[in-house]
């Protein structure tokens, strides 16, 4: 990400609430290289997607809003794929719309569900979840997300139970 809201690959971001409110929706654009042998995005190219989809919200937006401790730390506990069908880099940018699953006092989950297409209506290829932990890299240790940061998740990505 650049300071400006724009991916390494030059896509601007646009992120809002879905038209029900019912997830954060921002929009990734794959890259020629993310295909593999097979002529589909492969599966290390598709986790950097649900990264690149969540950094202008935890690390952008929150540090815009003053919790900048997002961006100093954050790690993956653990994640999960589904695939549903093969993403074609045809140079359209990818939907994902983000959902909160779980918030606890020292991590909380994200699931997601990537699009084959920039539309709501274009069919759903992937879907996955992130377990993420606010992390002190002065401590190297995990922490707790203060009430501020709860707060901001609450506020800025819908949450839904299960997944």
């Amino acid at each position: 990400m650049t300071p400006h809201g724009t991916t390494r690959n030059g896509m601007a971001q646009h992120a809002t609430n879905g038209p029900d409110m019912n997830e954060y929706v921002t929009q990734v654009r794959p890259r020629w290289s993310d295909m593999d042998v097979f002529g589909h995005i492969n599966h290390a190219r598709t986790v950097t997607l649900l990264e690149e989809a969540r950094v202008p919200l935890l690390f952008d937006d929150a540090t815009a809003k003053g919790l900048g401790d997002f961006a100093k730390g954050t790690v993956v506990v653990r994640l999960g794929v589904d695939y549903k069908r093969p993403i074609v880099v045809d140079g359209q940018p990818l939907r994902v719309g983000i959902t909160m699953t779980q918030l606890r006092t020292a991590s909380f989950t994200l699931a997601y569900r990537v699009h084959t297409g920039p539309s709501e209506q274009d069919p759903v290829a992937v879907t996955a979840w992130t377990l993420l932990a606010p992390y002190d890299t002065g401590a190297a240790r995990p922490r707790r997300l203060n009430e501020e940061e709860r707060a901001f998740l609450l506020a800025h990505i819908p949450e839904v139970s299960g997944a």
